[in-house]
């Protein structure tokens, strides 16, 4: 009984390791049969299997290393980078399906399990999923899980209008691509605000164009800040004038048409194809737009 407390209490201080989930740099402490130990700054040993151990490695020298958990739950060491870190999502691909749940494979030598419990929809084997990455309150193990949007959702919002952030487009809809931004928030890229071909798993570099009440972001590929409406207005007229006053544009003009030539979505153009407009500068012809001229 008493050994068994012991056990326990060794396994519940090994897993409540703070250092679990993170890439650290550690001190090399000493060499043993099956690797050589690190040591972390609140005295904990972890140990990084021999194939993992550069061969010029000398006791007290420092590695960079992941910490994760191996097949008995105990913190291991690899030089190895993982595809995504806590509380973040990747495209994982499942290498296998078991009783407890499914397996997908992340990187690192032991595959990452997401339950029964945690699949938005049912695994299978060889197919590629979009996959989100916590630790497990009660057991201090990296767990995925498929359902995304419920880890996602919890997030506060932690940026402003014209930020430029990072993209994870992950499901097509209607009106347009649904996207992770930051790892933190969901966002939403519409069709009228893209110029070039989009695939589920592309990452983009956007920009927030709006911030919704549901906290949910709408997304453009175009910088929000710059050129601002006037700036984009006067570039269309000075283009205007430098091609005698005509360009084969329109507001019905693809939108890359016309990211190629003002390297702006179709919606922003139309705002400023209207600025122009309202202000007499231009006149709208069925396949072109000149400069309006008074007689």
């Amino acid at each position: 009984m008493v050994f068994l407390t012991i056990h326990l209490l060794r396994l519940i201080y090994k897993n409540n390791m703070k250092e679990i989930g993170q890439i650290i740099e550690l001190e090399f402490l000493k060499t043993t049969p099956q690797g050589v130990y690190l040591i972390t700054d609140e005295e904990n040993e972890i140990l990084l299997p021999h194939k993992y151990v550069p061969v010029d490695a000398e006791m007290g020298d420092k590695i960079e290393v992941f910490i994760y958990t191996d097949s008995e739950d105990r913190p291991i060491a690899t030089t190895l980078t993982p595809k995504l870190f806590i509380n973040q999502c990747a495209f994982l691909k499942a290498v296998d399906v078991t009783p407890i749940g499914a397996f997908f494979e992340w990187g690192v030598e032991k595959d990452l399990l997401v339950p029964f419990s945690e699949q938005f929809h049912k695994i299978e084997v060889g197919r590629t999923y979009l996959v989100y990455l916590y630790k497990d309150e009660l057991s201090n193990r990296m767990v995925g899980s498929t359902k995304v949007e419920k880890f996602i959702k919890r997030n506060s919002i932690s940026v402003v209008q014209g930020d430029e952030v990072n993209l994870l487009v992950y499901q097509e809809t209607d009106l347009g691509f649904k996207v992770i931004v930051d790892n933190r928030n969901i966002g939403m890229l519409f069709r009228n605000e893209i110029f070039k071909p989009i695939r589920i798993g592309d990452k983009l570099k956007g920009f927030v164009q709006k911030i919704r009440p549901d906290n949910k972001l709408d997304i453009t590929l175009n910088s929000v800040k710059l050129p601002s409406l006037e700036e984009l207005a006067n570039k269309i007229y000075e283009q205007l004038l430098k091609n005698k006053g005509k360009l084969e544009l329109t507001d019905k003009s693809s939108p890359e048409e016309i990211y190629s030539a003002f390297q702006v979505s179709k919606k922003a153009f139309k705002k400023a194809l209207g600025l122009l407009y309202s202000n007499k500068k231009v006149k709208l012809n069925s396949d072109s737009i000149e400069l309006f001229v008074i007689s």
